[in-house]
């Protein structure tokens, strides 16, 4: 059950920075593209923002505590921080990239969660995996006229 636990901080710190980072492309994006981009963002930020309390309820289930801390969060995120402005396309293929990494760290959770009989748990993160398999297409479909 550490494990789980474990794997769960670190899949919820994961996906807070992906929520955080498509964010910042939406902020921030500049491009010819500019309105398709910036309402793509908006969409994969609304609804990755819309799992982060539920993801963070779930945590609190297994008998632990959420990561709230921007430092905590930071130190267990396998995301890295986009730290200065980017043309449309490299923040395509960033979000690309971390979609897979968000993908990866939801199914480590979700195969604990079911070794621990976490069904409700396990049931959540598939959700969440498919979702994020759909962001993920958007972002490789948008890339593949570059």
């Amino acid at each position: 059950m550490d494990e789980l636990k474990q794997q769960m901080k670190v899949t919820f710190a994961t996906v807070f920075s992906f929520y955080l980072k498509t964010a910042n492309c939406h902020w921030n994006v500049e491009d010819v593209g500019f309105f398709q981009y910036h309402a793509m963002f908006e969409q994969i930020y609304q609804d990755v923002y819309g799992s982060i309390d539920p993801m963070a309820e779930k945590i609190r289930t297994l008998g632990t505590f959420t990561p709230a801390s921007l430092t905590r969060l930071s130190e267990l995120s396998c995301i890295e921080d986009i730290t200065s402005h980017m043309p449309a396309l490299e923040m395509i293929e960033q979000l690309c990239e971390d979609s897979q990494i968000v993908i990866e760290q939801l199914n480590k959770a979700f195969v604990l969660a079911t070794k621990n009989n976490k069904h409700g748990l396990a049931n959540f993160l598939a959700d969440r995996i498919e979702q994020h398999d759909k962001w993920c297409w958007f972002l490789k479909s948008t890339l593949s006229g570059k």
